[in-house]
């Protein structure tokens, strides 16, 4: 030690390190009490290093104040590498895209200069500079690193691609859809620094206790100085410094950090591979659900029901004339059955006629003026409250296609039944394995559908659910303030004819494949459409929640163990403040540790499919 070499030197050699070294930590505490905080951590820092200075120990107080530094550094080193994990996000999108002129020639640009309707070339190999849509060339698309899918993902034109996904075959021709600054990997970016920045409920309990524990703290080591050698006529030194030494061990720098950096590593982990999560609050809630409720159309199901089957109901009526009806009412409407009745019309060579004063009734049936005639599309529940409802023999007709799985959707005309148009939608690959991983979970599964009992019980049957089936909007939404009074909730959804019901629930999580929608609308969302997906959200929650825990229990361990030591004599001021920060890279080092979590539920590809049927317009 310098002090065994030069002792009359090296008092004046650590005095001077103290003081100047502190400067910049007192110009902080000096700020903060200014801006209303005056029990801060440099604070209780700054007044044991000039106590110990006051008492003769300068070369413990340089010491004090070195770890000090020491800790912060390696706690902003460690806790910016979460920060650096989501933005490296940014580097998904590659530096040249390939953008054809005017006369068709290519010129290589930076993707900020890319502009809507810009047409981009992307070759087998490259990845896609810009969120866009095909409009030529086949080729299977590497989107994992934005979604967590691992599997090649087919896409042709027409259809949307993502920036950031690799191009795995043949030669694309994107239109650009949206700008730099807006497309996927910008989005999520930004959203995962916002939620970042939102507190959680035990971090903003930590942060209210820390507020009342640093004054408790300062009070409880005056007392150690003073009580001792004015009532026992303890030693002054001995007692000031142990108070001292006492003022260091209570800095909640670990326990201020511990939720924090366990929240941003979190969620960090979670985008970095498709699972989306607005906040602290939201991902602790998620961990906490007992019961998960889905939608079916959309969610469980791919969403991409085909006609099957087409009954006139009049005589001198063919199949032809009762799509061209249901195809003129359902046009523009994106709802998954009214696409598949479109495209059904258009395969047949159908002419559309055009529709006016059209409207939906929710959960129940699309209207519209065709030809001076009112047409309804509606399910055979409808049928019986507007009009007459189905004969006997048309309503078992109804009710064997739905016992094969079909959806059943009745074309009235003028309230009156004109024709059946059946349709089938088949359940999600991975549906009965995600399902079975949240029970694996002890997480209870329910399927929330406008279905009918008998389609409803069919699939839910496959997939291993209960059903609440025949539900319209606004029965959703007493089932699900039914099943948040056992305790809280997930809904999942399509995130657009699901907004009332994800946003009721604990926390709505949608189902979208990067929408706008599933982007904005929920609480959480799966930008694969895979139902794992959900298990995986719970999983990462319940991990996340459990490095808090053992954060906090670090946090607080350490510091009673020092406690007493100090108290006992034991141990001294730089014992405490090394206590202190190597308990806060302790913390940090541990929430890292989500950074490399990795989902552990079962993605099964292989799962059989079954067929599956929903109501018109309900779920």
């Amino acid at each position: 030690m310098l002090s065994s070499v030069f002792p009359h030197e090296a008092h004046w050699i650590y005095l001077v390190a103290t003081l100047v070294t502190i400067v910049p930590f007192g110009r902080r505490a000096v700020a903060l009490a200014l801006a209303g905080t005056p029990f801060s951590i440099e604070t209780l820092m700054c007044a044991a290093a000039l106590g110990a200075v006051g008492i003769g120990a300068a070369e413990e107080a340089a010491v004090v104040v070195l770890l000090f530094a020491v800790g912060e550094l390696l706690e902003n080193v460690a806790a910016g590498q979460a920060r650096a994990g989501i933005r490296a996000l940014s580097s998904l999108i590659p530096r040249i895209a390939r953008r054809e002129g005017v006369a068709g020639q290519i010129e290589e640009v930076t993707p900020t200069l890319l502009r809507l309707d810009d047409i981009v070339q992307v070759r087998p190999g490259d990845r896609v500079a810009c969120d866009g849509e095909i409009v030529e060339g086949n080729s299977a698309l590497d989107e994992s690193p934005i979604t967590g899918e691992s599997v090649p993902v087919a896409r042709g034109p027409g259809e949307p691609v993502m920036a950031g996904s690799i191009n795995a075959d043949g030669v694309l021709r994107v239109r650009v859809t949206r700008a730099a600054a807006d497309n996927t990997v910008a989005r999520i970016v930004r959203l995962v620094e916002e939620a970042s920045a939102s507190r959680a409920p035990t971090q903003r309990f930590v942060e209210r206790f820390a507020r009342w524990w640093t004054p408790a703290a300062m009070g409880a080591a005056l007392l150690v100085v003073l009580v001792p050698p004015l009532v026992f006529d303890a030693n002054w030194w001995t007692w000031t410094y142990r108070g001292l030494a006492l003022l260091l061990i209570a800095c909640p720098c670990a326990l201020v950090i511990s939720v924090p950096a366990a929240i941003a590593s979190g969620l960090s982990a979670g985008a970095r591979r498709g699972l989306l999560v607005k906040g602290g609050a939201a991902l602790e809630a998620i961990g906490a659900a007992r019961t998960v409720a889905f939608d079916k159309t959309g969610t469980l199901t791919e969403g991409k029901p085909r006609v099957t089957d087409v009954v006139p109901l009049r005589d001198g009526t063919d199949e032809k004339r009762v799509l061209a009806y249901a195809a003129s009412v359902e046009e523009g409407s994106a709802h998954p059955l009214a696409l598949a009745i479109s495209a059904a019309a258009a395969e047949c060579g159908v002419a559309v006629p055009p529709a006016i004063d059209a409207r939906a009734i929710p959960g129940r049936a699309v209207q519209a003026m065709v030809g001076g005639r009112r047409i309804a599309v509606g399910s055979p529940r409808y049928a019986g409250e507007a009009g007459p409802g189905l004969d006997p023999a048309t309503l078992a007709r109804a009710e064997m296609l739905e016992a094969e799985g079909k959806t059943v959707v009745v074309v009235m005309v003028n309230e009156e039944p004109f024709g059946l148009v059946a349709m089938r939608d088949e359940p999600r690959a991975d549906a009965a394995a995600g399902i079975g991983a949240l029970r694996s979970l002890g997480v209870h599964a329910i399927m929330l559908t406008g279905d009918n009992e008998r389609t409803g019980r069919a699939i839910a049957g496959k997939l291993g659910l209960e059903v609440r089936a025949g539900l319209l909007p606004e029965d959703k939404l007493r089932e699900i303030a039914a099943l948040k009074a056992k305790g809280p909730v997930i809904m999942v959804g399509d995130g657009i004819n699901d907004a009332p019901a994800l946003a009721a629930a604990s926390v709505g999580v949608a189902l979208g494949g990067g929408t706008d929608v599933a982007l904005e609308t929920a609480d959480a969302a799966l930008m694969g459409e895979r139902v794992s997906g959900v298990a995986e959200l719970v999983a990462l929650s319940r991990a996340t929640l459990a490095n808090i825990q053992q954060n906090v229990g670090v946090a607080v361990g350490l510091k009673a163990v020092f406690l007493v030591t100090t108290l006992a004599g034991l141990t001294g001021l730089w014992p405490a403040i090394l206590a202190d920060t190597g308990a806060t890279v302790l913390v940090t080092l541990n929430a890292l540790r989500l950074l490399r979590w990795t989902p552990t539920t079962h993605r099964n590809k292989t799962e059989p499919a079954a067929t599956a049927a929903d109501a018109p317009l309900a779920a």
